[in-house]
């Protein structure tokens, strides 16, 4: 397996290597984003690994470009910024996974075997309408709309309402959608899950009726009306 490492710690990029090399991953690092950025989109990669803070162009700035070029990439972010609203920012630049530093490295190891056994989900994306309520998501335009009203809505809160909309009427914990939705093992110590339900919720039910996103109390979320 190739693996991008894009890393301006050279010590902390020399470990990571060494410990992916003894696990045969095969290497590539680069020290800056405009570097990384280049070998991304010039080369075949299986996983690519970054930090957020980089000289030359930042690592969400960087994550977005390589996810508009190759929407298929597997993404992990290592940062030391740990807090929920970073982690929904590098969640929202496209990033699959977010590992907090300092970590150990069979953290990192685990989290790569996960995203790279999973099955390829592009065959998924052929585009049908997915309708519920007075609520109507396209997902071969990436549209949502409810009574006419059109609803713009970031590709995490659009995958986030599909999953909700393609098992509606049971309740959901945020462990499942952590690995559903995001493809990540849920921390118990931040609350993403809960930001991005109220950032749906505000959107698609705040002005309309009847109401769809539910909390069910220590289990999780419901799509229902009610």
């Amino acid at each position: 397996m190739n693996i991008l490492l894009i890393e301006d710690d050279e010590r902390i990029a020399s470990l990571v290597k060494r410990g992916l090399e003894e696990n045969d991953y095969h290497v590539t690092i680069a020290y800056d984003g405009q570097m990384g950025k280049k070998l991304a989109l010039q080369n075949e990669y299986d996983l690519i690994i970054t930090d957020i803070i980089l000289p030359k162009l930042g690592g969400l700035e960087l994550c977005k470009d390589i996810r508009a070029a190759k929407p298929e990439m597997l993404i992990i972010m290592l940062t030391a910024l740990g807090t929920t609203d970073e982690k929904v920012e590098g969640f929202d630049a496209g990033a699959n996974d977010y590992l907090v530093k300092p970590f150990d490295f069979r953290e990192l190891h685990v989290r790569i075997r996960a995203l790279t056994n999973r099955p390829n989900r592009a065959v998924k994306n052929q585009g049908f309408l997915l309708k519920y309520a007075n609520l109507e998501l396209n997902n071969q335009t990436k549209t949502v709309n409810r009574t006419g009203t059109n609803i713009n809505l970031t590709p995490k809160e659009f995958k986030l309402l599909e999953y909700m909309m393609q098992n509606c009427e049971r309740i959901l914990s945020r462990t499942e959608i952590a690995e559903k939705v995001w493809e990540t093992h849920f921390d118990t110590g931040t609350n993403f899950i809960d930001v991005y339900i109220n950032y749906l919720r505000k959107k698609i039910d705040r002005d309309f009726e009847p109401k769809l996103i539910h909390t069910k109390s220590g289990m999780g979320f419901i799509f229902k009306e009610e």
